[in-house]
């Protein structure tokens, strides 16, 4: 049941002409932009590619939530409630959904790093540069979709927009933290976009992800997953 439920939805995701333009074909533009314009070593294009397939992965993840407002308000919640599955399973498939429709944003970015900047890598880098930042998209998956479960679909769409700019940009995925003054540097430590770039770009330097990077990914996927179910919840008994 809980397959061919997370099957529907990622058919529904990805035929979304949005979702395509908007989680794949603008990180991909700003990529090259960023790296081409503004010219670059090979080293910070790779450390670009990695921050900009972050970014394509935090935007993919954070809109399932605004899905999951708008089959909120269609009477779609509703209807699942009188299937066999359970509000676990529902939500689980809402998590499996969003880990699958991450892996196109990441993957637009990695091919236009090694096709069009000509970014190299050891053969082994690449799939784990993928897999890694699969991974560390879940606590972003698990936030919109607690967005979508409280909010209106409206205001879904706003508050995650809101998301993905900040933690992007204080997070450091358009512009190297190394730029930042020291309190905005220290403030972006803590938060889980930095960190989850900072797994990526462990792999394409050959080193094994810090436990700081992994203690807050999991602080924060903890923190998310919590206001996942209490928004799931509280949206199962006002419809």
């Amino acid at each position: 049941m809980i397959t061919s439920y997370v099957r529907l939805e990622v058919r529904r995701t990805l035929r979304d002409p949005g979702f395509t333009i908007s989680t794949i074909g603008v990180p991909v533009m700003m990529y090259l932009l960023f790296t081409n314009l503004g010219g670059g070593d090979s080293g910070y294009k790779t450390a670009a590619m990695v921050g900009m397939a972050a970014y394509g992965a935090l935007g993919a993840a954070l809109s399932l939530g605004t899905g999951v407002a708008e089959d909120k308000s269609t009477g779609w919640l509703r209807q699942l409630r009188i299937t066999p599955m359970t509000p676990r399973q529902v939500v689980t498939g809402r998590a499996l959904t969003g880990s699958v429709v991450v892996l196109p944003a990441i993957g637009g970015v990695l091919l236009a790093g090694g096709l069009a900047n000509g970014v190299r890598m050891e053969v082994w880098q690449w799939p784990v540069v993928a897999l890694t930042l699969w991974l560390g998209s879940l606590p972003f998956t698990l936030l919109g979709i607690g967005n979508g479960y409280r909010l209106t679909a409206q205001t879904t769409g706003v508050v995650n927009v809101a998301c993905n700019l900040g933690l992007a940009v204080v997070g450091g995925l358009w512009f190297p933290v190394v730029l930042f003054p020291d309190w905005l540097r220290t403030l972006s430590s803590y938060t889980p976009t930095n960190r989850f770039a900072e797994l990526g770009v462990s792999v394409t330097e050959g080193t094994a992800p810090g436990a700081a990077a992994l203690t807050v990914i999991v602080a924060w996927a903890l923190l998310f997953g919590a206001y996942a179910a209490v928004s799931y919840r509280r949206a199962a008994r006002t419809v």
